[in-house]
């Protein structure tokens, strides 16, 4: 079982962003910008594209959602959708709230936030999420 299949089954805490019965939104904890989110799959598929159409289409309609509930809750230009890594064999999607396509740079130093930040961030996306 994958670190990504025991966050969404609550084994292990994470800060929820949003879910639903097939998918689950969290903050990276190791973020590029404040807001930066994850969105997976609950079913433990280590290849985004190795998932059936259906539900590829309904991950990325279920992403969509928290795209727009992370930009209502921390005004960018555009939130930018990533599918990179290979360090969790689990498909997942990076949303990145950004200004610039600077701001999607994996190489940068990443920000260190307190817990505190991320409860906050995580409460403003859910706040967000639950008015859609």
């Amino acid at each position: 079982m994958s670190i990504f299949s025991k966050i969404a089954a609550g084994e292990i805490p994470s800060y929820k962003c949003a879910e639903s019965e097939k998918f689950y939104a969290f903050l990276d904890i190791s973020p590029l910008a404040k807001g930066h989110t994850l969105v997976i799959p609950r079913k433990e598929v280590d290849y985004i594209f190795d998932l059936a159409d259906d539900d590829i289409a309904e991950l990325q309609v279920f992403a969509k959602r928290v795209a727009v509930a992370l930009k209502a809750a921390f005004p960018c230009r555009k939130v930018a959708q990533v599918v990179l890594g290979l360090e969790v064999p689990h498909a997942h999607i990076h949303l990145i709230p950004m200004q610039s396509e600077a701001d999607v740079d994996f190489r940068k130093e990443k920000l260190s936030l307190t817990e505190e930040e991320f409860r906050e961030i995580a409460d403003k996306i859910r706040k967000e999420f639950s008015k859609l």
